[in-house]
């Protein structure tokens, strides 16, 4: 991925709160001449690896587990907040009109090589640790023991966990870094007037540069 050093994001902690709000991994492997993409909701586990370590599972129809490479790291990509940035709400634009349409977003990129892992007894842990996240904000949590333990055993013999231990870890927040500081606040006064959740959690972003870096 290619990043220029002001928009680079180092903080190990920022990238794994990225993926733990941003779950959905799209996972990307080499194949036979050719990339392999799925997409997966990962667990992380921080406190494994240098970096942390995924967890996640798929499907045992899926071929995917069954011909890892040993050599070629898979990377996983996290797709955070994104949105368009118009220069109409750069006052130099308006002043000098040297001004172009952009993107903003934020993305983390984790490498590693990753392993298959079939035990029953793990996989029950992992879709029971997994559903507990994601339902922690329902009013009536769904939990695995609500299902009858025969359909539950059908449904673990049925997947594959996934386990990819993280080696290398890479953020770009690109939030108007490069931007003057009278930009940056007309961004963040744009994204704000929208209605949509991924323009206002740009302008977080956005907002949080500007504190940062006040020379702009």
């Amino acid at each position: 991925m290619y990043i220029p050093k002001h928009f680079e994001e180092s903080d190990v902690s920022v990238l794994h709160a990225l993926i733990k709000s941003h779950p959905l991994g799209a996972w990307v492997r080499q194949g036979d001449g050719e990339l392999i993409v799925n997409h997966i909701p990962f667990l992380l586990d921080p406190l494994r690896g240098e970096h942390g370590t995924l967890i996640g599972h798929v499907a045992r129809a899926n071929p995917v587990w069954q011909s890892f490479s040993k050599y070629a790291n898979s990377v996983v990509i996290f797709q955070g907040p994104q949105t368009y940035i118009t220069p109409s709400w750069y006052p130099s634009k308006h002043a000098h009109g040297k001004a172009v349409p952009t993107w903003n977003y934020a993305v983390v990129h984790a490498h590693g090589l990753p392993r298959a892992i079939e035990d029953g007894e793990w996989l029950l842990q992992h879709v029971s640790q997994l559903t507990d996240v994601q339902e922690s904000k329902q009013t009536l949590p769904w939990k695995v023991s609500d299902a009858p333990p025969d359909y539950i055993d059908k449904m673990l013999r049925s997947i594959v966990g996934i386990e990819v231990p993280i080696t290398t870890l890479f953020g770009k927040w690109k939030v108007s870094q490069n931007r003057p500081t009278p930009d940056k606040l007309g961004t963040v006064a744009g994204l704000l007037a929208r209605e949509d959740a991924d323009s206002k959690a740009i302008a977080a972003l956005v907002n949080q540069r500007v504190t940062l870096d006040p020379r702009g």
